[in-house]
């Protein structure tokens, strides 16, 4: 039988936030592990750092790197915010992409939960612009080349990529316009967009009637779903998931230092001059694909997709079960296997053996190393789908979930390659030898 949830007696500011009560499975760590309260964290870290950060830091070129090596040597625990504020970025973008992965793996995308996805994509691109436009602030070499690799990137994009480069540089190269550019958008302009959409989000979920979790099938009694006070079931363990963020960040910053490398010299770039992590992926494709491909159709085309996704029409309505079902982690195991061995080897192939075989010489570029590869990707994927659906009896659903474990592991693939296996002239090496070039370059 349903336990009859208890009376409120008292109001209070948390039960704006929260629901007064809420259904007692929901509160199972593994079903959210807190990575939305994390985020939120994180975010409320980021400002109060960065607000710190604004009292010593100098947005003009002759006076940004100084301003920084002033806060790390001369202000009393300025390098210690300064590692919190950096270090805080990149969690943060961790933290937002699981917790994406989190709400696609469990089905909170579709029905009414819909606009909150959209949502959830306008808050992960706010915090790639943040950290983004936050590398470029300290102007040393490292910053200042990463940027340059990225705002180049836009001059493969048909038609407007010039035009886009151009407004974001405030001319044809990083300068004093890019640095303005670059810390009103870090500092007004991303915390603004944060601020109007983060509250809406929490609405949202509000009026979804908070977190989803099994629907009937996986409950036993039905709808009858025993409820919990917010206070102090649901509040206790995110203050204590609070904590526990706030203690892992400020141990990272205390162990491991920002990096920051010379003085910013337009006339000496770094081998190999490396884009930011969160975009080395991106420029991994580069290797393998044709700049307009890489650059502009895949990314169109992934975006495309996640914006759409909750439109598609599935077999049965998906909420709250991690994968699914048994079968679909299963298949989700096999998808990923897949892509971990596929990919790395693809790569090798590709550094060794297809670049150096001229199969249609007389052929365009933009044919042989973009359109091909990917008619030949498609297909491969088109009859991995049709064999994960003949062979383990996948359902819609659990088949297009294969499908995007499969392009995820893939991507993840990329992204390791190009952290930890470029070298110089961006060749393949082990991850011993680069790491020897970097820290020639860092102090």
């Amino acid at each position: 039988m349903a336990t009859t949830p208890p009376k409120i007696k008292k109001k209070s500011f948390i039960y704006h936030i929260h629901p007064p009560v809420i259904p007692e499975n929901t509160l199972k760590f593994t079903h959210t592990w807190g990575f939305g309260g994390s985020a939120l964290v994180l975010v409320l870290m980021q400002i109060v750092t960065g607000t710190l950060l604004l009292f010593s830091y100098s947005p003009t070129p002759e006076a940004a790197y100084p301003s920084i090596m002033t806060l790390q040597q001369v202000i009393l625990f300025g390098r210690l915010i300064r590692n919190l504020h950096h270090w805080g970025g990149h969690f943060l973008v961790l933290i937002v992409f699981f917790h994406m992965l989190r709400v696609f793996f469990t089905g909170a995308y579709n029905s009414r939960r819909k606009v909150n996805w959209w949502i959830g994509l306008g808050l992960f691109l706010c915090v790639l612009t943040a950290n983004f436009t936050g590398y470029l602030l300290p102007l040393d070499q490292l910053s200042y080349w990463a940027i340059t690799i990225c705002t180049g990137m836009f001059d493969y994009i048909p038609l407007i990529g010039t035009g886009i480069q151009k407004i974001i540089l405030g001319g044809t190269e990083i300068g004093k316009a890019t640095l303005s550019n670059f810390f009103a958008i870090h500092v007004a302009l991303v915390p603004a967009c944060l601020t109007i959409l983060m509250p809406f989000h929490f609405w949202q979920i509000r009026k979804a009637k908070g977190v989803i979790y099994p629907g009937p099938v996986d409950t036993p009694g039905g709808n009858e779903i025993s409820k919990v006070p917010s206070v102090p079931h649901l509040v206790t363990r995110e203050a204590a998931m609070a904590l526990a963020v706030i203690a892992a960040v400020f141990l990272f910053s205390v162990l491991f230092n920002a990096p920051l490398a010379d003085s910013a010299n337009p006339g000496l770039s770094p081998n190999p001059t490396r884009a930011p992590w969160y975009f080395s992926g991106l420029q991994e494709l580069l290797q393998h694909f044709h700049p307009s491909v890489a650059v502009f159709v895949i990314p169109f085309v992934i975006v495309c997709g996640l914006i759409c996704l909750p439109y598609l029409n599935f077999d049965k309505e998906v909420g709250g079960v991690w994968f699914l079902s048994q079968a679909g982690r299963k298949i989700g195991i096999i998808s990923a296997v897949t892509a971990f061995v596929l990919a790395p080897v693809m790569i090798v192939l590709d550094e060794f053996l297809f670049k150096t075989i001229k199969i249609l010489p007389d052929w365009p570029p933009v044919v042989t190393s973009g359109l091909i590869p990917v008619a030949l990707i498609m297909g491969f994927v088109f009859g991995f789908y049709q064999i994960v659906k003949q062979k383990y009896g996948a359902s819609r659903e659990e088949g297009m979930q294969a499908v995007f474990i499969l392009l995820l592991v893939s991507f993840i693939v990329l992204t390791v390659t190009g952290i930890w296996f470029r070298g110089p002239g961006m060749s393949l090496v082990w991850p011993w030898d680069r790491l020897t070039t970097q820290i020639a370059w860092v102090k």
